[in-house]
């Protein structure tokens, strides 16, 4: 039983890429404009369900946003929000941070302290990709604000 615990874990690159390839291109169709900074993309799901996504940070060949979830119930500390970096080059999207977890390692030794699955940051970045599947297809107008 301590082989199966101590194994480390490989993420199998060709299914990162793929899962960040997907990401990158339902991000282009949920943003306009994802190249100026100080933009923020406002859209409700329902009346009671909206969405949030703000361009934190742009250079030539990269651009950083936040994307968040909002409804009337729940909680505020179960908010689902995610840092994404956008590779324009590579034309992929990956998440760089997750709901207060910077930095995310390909890999983690399970169990460690902080309780993290072994393949954290590949099921982060599918969870991006199932979220902005269910926002694409609920999407209906999106508002854009311009902030100063």
């Amino acid at each position: 039983m301590s082989n199966v615990l101590s194994r480390k874990y490989v993420p199998k690159l060709a299914n990162m890429h793929q899962v960040c390839e997907l990401n990158y291109g339902w991000l282009l169709r949920l943003l306009p404009d994802c190249d100026t900074e100080d933009l923020q993309y406002q859209f409700a799901v329902s009346d009671a369900l909206q969405y949030t996504i703000k361009i934190i940070e742009c250079s030539r060949y990269t651009s950083t946003l936040e994307m968040s979830q909002k409804s009337i119930a729940g909680f505020e500390f179960l908010r689902p929000i995610v840092q994404v970096r956008l590779y324009h080059d590579a034309q992929m999207a990956e998440v760089i941070s997750a709901q207060n977890i910077g930095s995310l390692k390909p890999s983690y030794r399970y169990p460690n302290i902080k309780m993290y699955q072994r393949n954290e940051k590949e099921m982060v970045n599918q969870f991006l990709a199932e979220w902005l599947q269910f926002c694409i297809s609920q999407n209906k107008q999106a508002l854009t604000l311009q902030l100063d």
